[in-house]
């Protein structure tokens, strides 16, 4: 199914550069989510705003990734501009899911975690605002896997939210993440949020987890889960405590703001990112306007899609004067309320575990995209690393996502404990 790709090089093409290929990731196929800005392809945002925009600049993850040898296939299909949790707000039509093509593949990285699913590449990368990356690698069945804030560069990612967004991996294996962070992670002088990190995430798989601490957050377990969903997960801490791992339930009171408080700050970033987007500086012209009014609002108008516009009116609405102190920095408030929470747990236990998403992929039209992020948002709204790993399937043999999170910085730890989980549930 090409549905997965916006734009693709053809087989013969990518044969022949994987042929060539050298360095530690020569010959992988990797595809690339159509946010992030590619010279030999167009980076389109899955939106008719951008068109067949041509970027003259790589990323910096596509400089890097191209130096280690790897073979970009193409660029994969979105929620448009990166605002949706389904991948039905694309421009070019959904992604379907590779196991049962009647569900969503999720968003907004939906057509990178298909692609992996489906076996057209070894690897993609996504971009993770409040979930984008492992809430479809958790309905695809793969892993997916978001950095810290600042562990990788975002200079060539088109913003969605710039506080909370990260570019990040989604293979079939925990190494396979670990093996591209490797490549991409580190300081990069193109943007000024990047950090010094240790590196050396492969090398950290296989440390030995007899002894870690791991909590169960007991507000991911309540009666918005899905009961197959739950009993998957608690099997997976049956499995850890095999390991050695010691699991203990805890309360995170603030959990139950996460969703207000990233949707009002997404929707808030969103709206002023998008604002140059106004076929004047960048994006759709439309034709026959009469006026500077008319023409703007029919380049934005008939250029985005109406998720996109509901998300602008309502972003713009909340910074106004009128919203701003109500919402927006109410919203700040609690967000760094529940970075505080979560750092003090953090203080105790190596990583925090609960469902990727309450409940497996939903059928195209069932918009549950309101609640997907529940459990997804709170490590962006801290700067935290997270990983989702697969860990088994509900009645419909839909896949069901595990998570994890880490402490700042503490990338390897997640790595090290997916992958654990991953060889010891084979």
């Amino acid at each position: 199914m090409q549905d997965f790709y916006i734009t693709r090089l053809p087989d013969a093409a990518i044969a022949a550069k994987a042929a060539a290929a050298q360095g530690q990731l020569a010959s992988w196929h990797i595809a690339v989510k159509d946010n992030i800005c590619t010279k030999d392809f167009p980076t389109t945002c899955a939106s008719k705003m951008m068109g067949e925009y041509l970027s003259p600049f790589n990323a910096t993850v596509i400089d890097k990734l191209a130096q280690a040898g790897a073979v970009i296939t193409g660029k994969t299909n979105m929620d448009e501009f990166a605002l949706g949790a389904t991948g039905e707000s694309s421009f070019y039509g959904a992604v379907n899911n590779p196991t049962n093509e009647a569900h969503v593949a999720g968003g907004s990285s939906g057509g990178s975690a298909a692609a992996v699913a489906a076996g057209d590449a070894r690897v993609a990368l996504g971009s993770d605002t409040g979930g984008s990356v492992r809430v479809p690698a958790a309905y695809c069945g793969v892993v997916g896997f978001k950095p810290s804030y600042g562990a990788v560069s975002r200079h060539g990612l088109v913003a969605c939210a710039a506080s909370m967004d990260q570019i990040g991996p989604i293979a079939k294996t925990v190494e396979d993440c670990a093996a591209v962070m490797d490549i991409i992670a580190g300081r990069d002088p193109l943007d000024y949020t990047t950090l010094d990190t240790a590196g050396g995430y492969t090398v950290a798989l296989g440390g030995d987890v007899n002894g870690k601490r791991v909590a169960l957050i007991k507000e991911c377990l309540g009666d918005n889960v899905s009961p197959d969903v739950k009993a998957r997960v608690l099997q997976a801490v049956d499995a850890f405590k095999r390991m050695g791992v010691v699991v203990e339930e805890i309360s995170l009171p603030l959990m139950n703001y996460v969703m207000p408080t990233y949707q009002v700050l997404c929707n808030a970033e969103a709206s002023s990112n998008l604002a140059r987007f106004d076929g004047v500086k960048l994006g759709f012209r439309a034709e026959n306007t009469q006026g500077v009014n008319e023409m703007y609002c029919a380049n934005r108008g008939q250029g985005f899609g109406e998720t996109v516009i509901e998300r602008i009116l309502l972003g713009t609405t909340l910074l106004s004067s009128d919203y701003y102190d109500t919402y927006y920095k109410k919203a700040m408030q609690v967000r760094a309320l529940i970075k505080t929470e979560l750092d003090k747990a953090l203080e105790t236990y190596d990583a925090l575990l609960t469902p990727t998403v309450p409940y497996t992929a939903p059928r195209f039209g069932e918009q549950k995209e309101i609640n997907a992020d529940s459990f997804t948002a709170a490590a962006n709204l801290a700067g935290l690393p997270a990983i989702s790993v697969p860990c088994g399937e509900d009645a419909q043999g839909l896949p069901v996502g595990l998570q994890l999170i880490g402490g700042h910085l503490n990338d390897a730890t997640v790595l090290n404990l997916g992958h654990a989980y991953e060889e010891g549930t084979k």
